[in-house]
């Protein structure tokens, strides 16, 4: 059985979810092997995570200094393992780095590509959303294997135990690899609650939140909860929330087991980011609103009444 490669990117030393899912469908494809990228000991620490998950090798393509570099060495990582195992596929997180890395090596391969995927048959036919949801695209490369991005949360992560073996990759950049650098590093501080695209619980707000401090409300619901922030996009061009938690078609894609609307009418830019949601519940005092039409569980009402209700019979179980 053929080997498909999906790139990792480890984040804080942890695997993110956008591999995990790469991996699950790698599996349906050939035998999952991952390519991970970084400073020495980057792959050795994610070696039993990217296993449990399906990994039957680990491929580390390791060197002091790759961390230094933008895109340049995955790529060139990932070129010489096409070159040299020749794999049923190549599977990588569609993030904007992983859009870019994919764009890079299609170049040097002549290959084609394919973004955004939300899953890939064994023939190499990927299956893609397109105009906000409300089309399904079908597709292959004409030239090469398949190379795709996959769209986070397009699938569940489910495990799949191996014990994957760990192989060495000596690669060299050339010159034309080295031209950016990274010079400095920023890290964006974090509070308490989980990353928007890997939480299993959501609670968004939309314009009928009217205020930025009314989106306390929202906070308070999703930490009662265990789960993280999000807003539509009326809310963030409102400046009610930060852009960074925009769901949507130009923002965010979220599939989480529950996900919360509130003062969302749910136009069809805001759907096409949550509506794989596993469970929609929607609070909206126009009983017209489009977002009923998605969710399993609707409520018709002044979210200023309903939201405080549920938070308080939250506190109460909790007690």
């Amino acid at each position: 059985m053929a080997e498909v490669l999906v790139l990792v990117k480890p984040s804080d030393g942890k695997v993110t979810k956008s591999t995990l899912e790469a991996l699950t469908i790698a599996r349906g494809l050939g035998e999952p092997a991952a390519v991970v990228v970084g400073a020495p000991g980057t792959a050795a620490a994610v070696a039993n995570k990217l296993g449990e998950y399906g990994a039957t090798k680990v491929y580390a393509a390791e060197a002091d200094d790759f961390d230094g570099y933008l895109v340049t060495p995955k790529v060139a990582a990932l070129e010489k393992l096409v070159r040299q195992v020749q794999p049923a596929a190549v599977l990588i997180p569609s993030t904007q780095e992983g859009k870019e890395v994919a764009g890079r090596l299609a170049v040097r391969l002549d290959n084609g590509v394919l973004t955004d995927v939300v899953s890939l048959d064994a023939d190499g036919i990927a299956t893609q959303v397109a105009f906000a949801g409300s089309t399904i695209v079908r597709s292959k490369v004409s030239r090469g294997i398949p190379l795709v991005t996959v769209r986070p949360s397009s699938v569940t992560p489910t495990p799949a135990p191996a014990t994957p073996s760990v192989e060495a990759v000596d690669i060299e950049l050339d010159a034309g690899d080295k031209i950016a650098v990274i010079s400095d590093r920023v890290t964006e501080a974090k509070g308490a609650r989980p990353e928007l695209t890997e939480a299993s619980i959501v609670v968004s707000g939309g314009r009928g939140v009217g205020s930025a401090d009314n989106f306390k409300l929202v906070e308070e619901l999703a930490d009662l909860l265990g789960g993280a922030v999000g807003a539509s996009r009326a809310a963030t061009d409102s400046g009610f929330y930060p852009h960074a938690f925009q769901v949507g078609q130009t923002g965010k894609t979220v599939s989480p087991q529950l996900y919360v609307a509130t003062g969302i009418s749910g136009a069809i830019q805001h759907r096409a980011g949550m509506q794989t949601s596993k469970t929609i519940v929607a609070v909206n005092k126009d009983a017209e609103a489009p977002i009923f039409e998605l969710a399993d569980f609707g409520v018709v009402g002044d979210l200023f009444k309903v939201v405080p209700q549920a938070a308080e019979e939250i506190r109460k179980r909790k007690a």
